[in-house]
């Protein structure tokens, strides 16, 4: 049955992915930018010693660690990490024992990072719309799709494991 026969007889199907259209790593990226642009306009330093970049640095490098972590688990449990693909299984292990989505809390890292490293409030400050537009552009539409696609196995990891912390 073809997906004009579907919706005419009133079945729908539900996507194979999570509807993901705009990648989330750019979402911090641009963010960054947008940060950097309003440093340079109206400054706003964090009041931290310089002694305090190594810190920021050690916080990117984390972040960035996070990713390449899950990025292997994702690999290992024959799944795409990519959110414009169809995922196969809910992982539960590893940071995912503590938050449904520590891939963006690794991006959130990174912003605030880099802001560290840098001394700019304004792109410390970048996570915040980061976190909120990638719950609107990303995290809403992956746990409709995993609700729709695995069920009351995902609606108990849901009960069990929070957002973000």
């Amino acid at each position: 049955m073809n997906s004009e026969q579907d919706s005419q007889s009133g079945e729908e199907q539900s996507p194979d992915h999570a509807q993901v259209k705009f990648p989330p790593p750019l979402i911090f990226l641009l963010l960054i930018a947008v940060g950097y642009g309003l440093q340079r306009l109206w400054p706003i330093e964090l009041g931290v010693p310089e002694a305090f970049a190594p810190l920021g640095i050690a916080i990117t490098l984390f972040g960035v660690t996070v990713v390449i972590l899950i990025n292997g688990t994702f690999k290992r449990s024959s799944t795409a990490i990519e959110p414009w693909k169809p995922t196969s299984a809910i992982i539960t292990t590893g940071f995912y024992r503590f938050s449904r989505n520590p891939i963006y809390l690794g991006f959130c890292l990174f912003n605030i990072g880099i802001g560290i490293a840098v001394n700019s409030l304004w792109i410390v400050l970048s996570f915040l719309p980061g976190a909120i537009l990638v719950y609107y552009i990303a995290i809403a539409k992956e746990e409709a799709y995993l609700e729709r696609e695995f069920g009351e196995e995902y609606l108990t990891y849901k009960r069990k494991v929070r957002r973000w912390l």
